[in-house]
């Protein structure tokens, strides 16, 4: 009897035992974007894409990334409304292949237009309501983009037109609701210059490969964007169906009134591999 008791007690304590390591092994969400992160953009630089299935897979794993799994609230100080001005950054992990980061934007706080150069961009609103506008440049030499009536006459649309415009071609213009699905962008194509409006809290997770480095040329430029009537050429009148399919891009300082604070992020952390 007092054998078979404690055989017993043996069952039961492996049985825990093992269901304690396998809640042990569990790999926490961030912990497995880190991962493939790392897989994803082992191969890429500057101006490389990651292949469609590793794009794909690395989408499959932000699409499942919630608010919890990084600890952030809407009710969080971040995302107070009498914060309006100042915008969050957490920073989960860099390296030179990509960076792994979430901003955090309290209601009617905007991140204005700016460029990604050379970067494959991976971003998943975690909650609330955004607004999102995105160009791509015209580029009638290496993609063919055709050019809209009334702006025919300028020679080239990918070079700089007089006062340093340049002309864009309109991507995205929506207002999107978390859950929603990972938008990407590409170096040139998707929408690599795209500005951020948060209509109510807002957190964004976002993945940069590669990331910004000022010392490789790789730094943020801010846009002013104007309707395409606002510069005619030549007096051309522009078709009513284009006029707001375009617009002219002007590069600007960085913005005065952008208040950019950098915050330890608290959540689960990443184990570097």
């Amino acid at each position: 009897m007092r054998i078979e008791e404690n055989r017993s007690d043996v069952k039961v304590n492996v049985s825990n035992e093992s269901k304690r390591k396998r809640r042990h092994k569990k790999v926490l969400p961030v912990q497995r974007l880190y991962k493939t992160c790392k897989e994803v953009f082992a191969d890429c630089g500057p101006d490389i894409i990651p292949s469609p299935e590793k794009i794909q897979t690395l989408v499959a794993v932000l699409d499942k990334i919630t608010q919890a799994d990084v600890d952030l609230r809407p009710n969080m100080l971040f995302f107070d409304s009498k914060r309006a001005s100042i915008i969050t950054y957490q920073q989960l992990h860099e390296c030179d292949k990509f960076s792994i980061g979430i901003f955090c934007l309290p209601p009617s706080s905007v991140i204005p237009l700016h460029n990604h150069p050379g970067m494959t961009v991976f971003s998943k609103l975690l909650f609330g309501t955004m607004h999102i506008k995105s160009y791509d440049w015209v580029d009638t030499k290496d993609k063919g983009d055709a050019i809209p009536n009334g702006v025919a006459p300028v020679a080239n649309p990918s070079n700089s037109y007089p006062d340093g415009l340049r002309l864009a071609k309109l991507k995205v213009n929506s207002e999107f609701t978390a859950p929603c699905s990972t938008s990407i962008l590409y170096p040139t194509d998707g929408g690599n210059m795209h500005c951020f409006t948060a209509k109510t809290a807002c957190a964004v997770l976002d993945v940069l490969g590669p990331p910004y480095c000022d010392p490789e040329g790789r730094h943020c430029q801010y846009y002013f964007d104007y309707p395409l009537t606002d510069f005619p050429v030549d007096g051309v009148p522009v078709p009513e169906e284009e006029k707001n399919s375009y617009a002219w891009l002007q590069e600007r300082e960085n913005p005065e009134d952008l208040v950019l604070l950098g915050a330890p992020y608290t959540g689960p952390k990443i184990v570097e591999t």
